[in-house]
């Protein structure tokens, strides 16, 4: 990362966190441990549209991320080789084709043997994308543990008589083999819901759902629960910026009121590695950043810190073991 008491945040080209562009760390022949990259898609929501415009957003607010994490007591930089990747490209008016394609476009980023893929959205549909690339990286044939902070539970069949909206990304990656659904965490689940049954698919196949009331009571333990029988396994993390209350990110498609606030929700990502020994992300994605609905970037602000908690996820358990 450059200076930024030489090379002021404010000046050069934005890159997601001030981390170099991939290409210019593959030129000189460096590993990368992480490959960020964007996918402006929003093609697949059901409510407002203009997520795919939250990676050029993010780019620009997360020139404030720093890279020593205070709690964690760790140099993120120091740790990780990070590299941003540019932007997917995309297929706007064909969701299932998109997911083709971003996945195509994932699998082609750093080493397939050693680099992580942490994709920035974009709606929640391009998690599926993400998950495919993810899965084949690390082996291809046991599904991966999913850790998922969210309002909703994105496991509906069909919105609008199709298969790959923003609301559908999980119930697919399970039927594809990608997530072990009994090896799923979602957090910070509220209501309302249009019907009932839209918790049905979840807990019929052994979802832990640990909702935003439950994080008042028996929640946080529920999640520790988890942690533990998680264990090493490898995990993807999806974090949709909506789980977050609007009053601190309002810069979303699908606002939904009652939820965390950015306090509790770094909370809850530094919990996952304190309570039972950081996990073992090995992908993640940060979606449904809406910028036009974001007064003074505080949504994609944030999101920029949520990329860093994840990614200290990682650099912990690697300083650890």
């Amino acid at each position: 990362m450059p200076n930024p008491r030489a090379t002021p945040r404010f000046a050069g080209i934005a890159t997601l966190c001030r981390f170099p562009r991939l290409a210019d760390v593959a030129r000189e022949h460096q590993p990368v441990d992480w490959a960020l990259y964007g996918v402006p898609f929003d093609s697949g929501v059901t409510y407002r549209p203009g997520a795919r415009f939250a990676p050029r957003a993010i780019r620009a607010e997360s020139q404030y991320v720093k890279p020593y994490h205070v709690e964690h007591n760790l140099m993120l930089t120091d740790i990780l080789s990070l590299a941003d990747a540019g932007d997917s490209p995309t297929a706007p008016y064909d969701l299932e084709a998109n997911v083709t394609r971003v996945a195509e476009f994932a699998a082609s980023l750093g080493d397939p043997r050693s680099t992580r893929l942490l994709a920035v959205g974009g709606d929640h549909s391009i998690a599926l994308a993400n998950i495919r690339a993810t899965h084949a990286r690390h082996g291809g044939k046991r599904p991966l543990a999913l850790i998922h902070f969210d309002s909703h539970l994105d496991t509906t069949d069909r919105t609008f008589d199709h298969g790959y909206s923003h609301a559908s990304p999980f119930i697919r990656a399970i039927e594809e083999g990608l997530i072990d659904p009994r090896m799923m965490l979602s957090v910070g689940i509220k209501g309302p819901l249009n019907t009932p049954r839209d918790l049905d698919y979840a807990r019929e196949h052994g979802v832990t759902i640990v909702t935003r009331e439950d994080l008042l009571g028996s929640g946080p333990a529920r999640i520790d629960a988890f942690m533990k029988r998680l264990a090493e396994r490898a995990a993807y993390l999806t974090f949709d910026i909506d789980v977050i209350d609007p009053a601190f990110a309002p810069g979303t498609g699908t606002p939904s009121v009652g939820g965390l606030s950015s306090t509790e929700a770094f909370g809850l990502l530094r919990r996952l590695a304190t309570r039972n020994g950081p996990p073992n992300i090995v992908g993640a994605d940060v979606v449904e950043v809406l910028p036009d609905r974001d007064p003074q970037g505080i949504t994609s602000l944030l999101a920029g810190h949520i990329i860093m908690e994840v990614l200290c996820l990682d650099a912990l358990r690697r300083l650890r073991k």
